[in-house]
């Protein structure tokens, strides 16, 4: 959400100021936990059978 939408949603503004951006911490936590998924889950390594080749 931009600036001028929150004060566009002065309610929304007023949650944020008592309990943090919830929305932007979530998106912050899921990119995180995409990245880490993705190195853990690297299959760049693995090469198929030498007959599928």
């Amino acid at each position: 959400m931009s600036p001028a939408d929150r004060s566009e949603a002065p309610i929304y503004a007023r949650l944020v100021e008592e309990h943090g951006d919830v929305l932007a911490e979530t998106r912050r936590v899921a990119e995180q936990t995409l990245r880490e998924a993705d190195r853990a889950i690297d299959f760049s390594g693995v090469r198929p059978p030498v007959a599928f080749r």
